[in-house]
């Protein structure tokens, strides 16, 4: 008798203009399928933090940078800090 799980992500992020495909990953219990779990969980994950560190969120800018280290593979362009002084000095 066999069992599995599914997990699905439905994509939608409510902003109107906005088309994601989301995925669907079948859990059967197999080695294979715990692997493509982690490994979806990680990058999932992951993808959700460095939006959240572009935001200015500094735990999430450290946990970024910590999972850059643990995982070659993964790299995210890391936000860049305006100097407060130098933007006031620009006239517009």
């Amino acid at each position: 008798r066999g069992r599995w799980i599914a997990l699905h992500n439905g994509g939608g992020c409510g902003w109107g203009e906005v088309m994601n495909g989301g995925f669907g990953l079948v859990l059967d219990g197999t080695l294979m399928a715990e692997d493509r779990a982690k490994a979806m969980l990680f990058w999932d994950v992951n993808n959700g933090v460095a939006r959240r560190a572009w935001a200015g969120n500094d735990n999430a800018n450290f946990q970024i940078a910590r999972a850059m280290q643990e995982e070659p593979r993964l790299v995210v362009t890391m936000r860049n800090e305006v100097d407060q002084a130098l933007l006031d000095s620009v006239d517009a």
